[in-house]
């Protein structure tokens, strides 16, 4: 067992794991964060995506030792009380999403891949910036839509001209 100290979603947690724990089983099972979901454990589905130091991190893989220090945010940490963040907004007000099983790390990939992308974004972008989550409902035009949308709401307008 390793002590790890992080922390998660603004508030600081220790707690003892196992040495092999995955970051999404310490997120779902220990500290009841349960929005992140675990489809695959292989990376393939994205499912599990969070946030670890502001980047995208597929915590189906990554060891809870791992991000001892790090500041993680899941999908329960992205609205800021009853306000849901642009891209959550987004999902719900384009339905960019059905079962909703996909749709937590759909929605953490696309706030990484909004602010992390230098240019205007176009659906091609998105598209391709996506391909590692996945989701077995739709057919990513809804989705496509809502994070265009989402990045329109959340850029600043001299950032999108050419």
């Amino acid at each position: 067992m390793t002590k790890i100290t992080l922390k998660v979603n603004g508030t600081e947690v220790s707690e003892d794991v196992e040495d092999n724990l995955f970051l999404a089983y310490f997120l779902r099972e220990q500290l009841g964060l349960t929005g992140t979901h675990v489809g695959c454990d292989t990376t393939q589905c994205g499912c599990c995506v969070v946030h670890v130091n502001g980047t995208s991190v597929k915590s189906c893989t990554m060891l809870a030792v791992q991000a001892n220090g790090a500041e993680v945010k899941t999908i329960e940490g992205l609205a800021a009380g009853d306000v849901l963040h642009p891209v959550q907004r987004a999902f719900k007000e384009y339905h960019g999403l059905q079962c909703g099983f996909c749709t937590p790390g759909m929605i953490m990939a696309a706030v990484d891949l909004i602010e992390m992308h230098p240019g205007p974004l176009t659906p091609e972008i998105v598209r391709d910036e996506m391909e590692g989550n996945l989701c077995r409902c739709t057919g990513y035009h809804n989705i496509v839509k809502a994070i265009l949308a989402a990045a329109d709401e959340m850029r600043p307008a001299a950032l999108e001209q050419p």
